[in-house]
């Protein structure tokens, strides 16, 4: 098989006898059928939900250990061993990796040949490949003069921001709290609540996370770190009226910031009562979680009445919830926005071998706000 003829990606497995190995496998061009089109693919994101599938939550960081170079690395680390039973699915499978990326259509079926030559974004699956077929409608058309990095992250973070405020308005809510509100999707939250008029509450960790916000003309921002945060928290809700929160965390303030937000929403509420009941105020609060940056256990300390809700947010099924005519419009506004509001930042960009070395893997590994890397397949 002549290079012309192939196509580089990255591959992980889990092995049976308890290892990850994550390696660049050679495989024959894709042909694009009639309904699909051939993307060179030009740039990749690692989000936090590729990291699942590229190391798993099962891996043991600390004995990471690579052998050989170029497209002969490979990248190998344990399996933790309370953990290896929960991941008999993925033995001896190699998985192809990469949620999203932008490319330039090359080559097309019947049904793609006016997309030659266009640069898109798509969500595919296994993007960190240096070529791969996707099919037609899955593609999201950009602008002309839109870059395929420019268009990498055009589907993770964009549509999830954009369906956390869809999500507030169907069921109800009039205001966002949002967790680990500096990141790329926090940023982009930020412009589009600032463009939409929709009050917005940001909690971060850091003091220069703070900074950053302002600048960007974020109203209210909340440090978790401080010892005024609850007060902060419960000052900035008196003011906006959230009662609807999305955290990225899962955990955070050692398993407490999910209740923590709900208890504040909670105190907000009883300001207003008229009266005092012991089943807590009427006023309906609900917290999302949507990604798991804190591995520690959520912890409820139920302060907050009986009117609240905990719950789990993906964004499939929200599409699937919130109908195509909503979702078609989603796409028109990130195709738009792409460059302006859905604008990604990314602290490195790597080659796929470069993905597979271990220093450069424990730093993309650790999900760090503002430490976003971007796959270069073609590098």
């Amino acid at each position: 098989m002549s290079k012309e003829n192939q196509s580089r990606e990255i591959r992980s497995e889990v092995t049976s006898d308890g290892q990850l190995k994550l390696s660049i496998e050679s495989v024959e061009m894709p042909t694009p059928k009639d309904h699909e089109v051939l993307l060179k693919v030009e740039a990749s994101p690692i989000n936090p939900s590729d990291l699942g599938l590229l190391i798993s939550f099962a891996a043991d960081l600390s004995s990471i250990s690579s052998e050989g170079s170029g497209d002969n690395k490979v990248t190998t680390m344990n399996i933790l061993p309370a953990l290896h039973k929960t991941m008999t699915a993925r033995f001896d499978k190699s998985m192809k990796v990469g949620n999203e990326g932008g490319g330039v259509v090359v080559d097309a079926g019947e049904a793609g040949k006016g997309l030659i030559g266009k640069t898109v974004g798509v969500a595919g699956g296994a993007m960190y490949s240096e070529y791969r077929c996707v099919p037609v409608d899955s593609c999201l058309v950009m602008n002309d003069g839109t870059t395929p990095k420019e268009a990498a992250s055009s589907f993770v973070n964009p549509l999830t921001a954009l369906g956390f405020t869809e999500t507030m308005k169907m069921e109800n809510h009039t205001a966002i709290i949002h967790t680990a509100a500096a990141s790329n999707l926090g940023q982009m939250l930020v412009k589009i609540c600032m463009a939409d008029d929709i009050p917005l509450v940001n909690i971060v960790r850091k003091e220069e996370h703070v900074n950053h916000l302002k600048d960007l003309g974020a109203e209210y921002v909340c440090n978790m770190s401080e010892d005024s945060f609850m007060a902060d928290l419960i000052a900035a809700i008196d003011a906006t009226g959230a009662t609807l929160g999305f955290d990225a965390t899962g955990g955070g303030n050692e398993g407490k910031l999910a209740g923590q937000i709900l208890s504040a929403m909670e105190i907000s509420a009883n300001k207003k009562a008229s009266e005092y009941s012991r089943y807590g105020s009427d006023t309906y609060k609900q917290v999302y979680i949507y990604g798991g940056l804190d591995p520690t256990p959520t912890v409820l300390n139920r302060s907050y009445g009986l009117q609240w809700g905990l719950g789990g947010w993906l964004l499939t099924p929200f599409i699937g919830k919130a109908g195509s005519e909503i979702f078609l419009k989603m796409r028109e506004r990130v195709a738009n926005e792409i460059t302006t509001t859905f604008s990604s930042f990314y602290t490195a960009e790597i080659s796929l071998e470069e993905m597979l070395d271990p220093e450069i893997l424990k730093n993309y590994a650790k999900q760090a706000t503002g430490q976003k890397y971007l796959v270069t397949p073609h590098k």
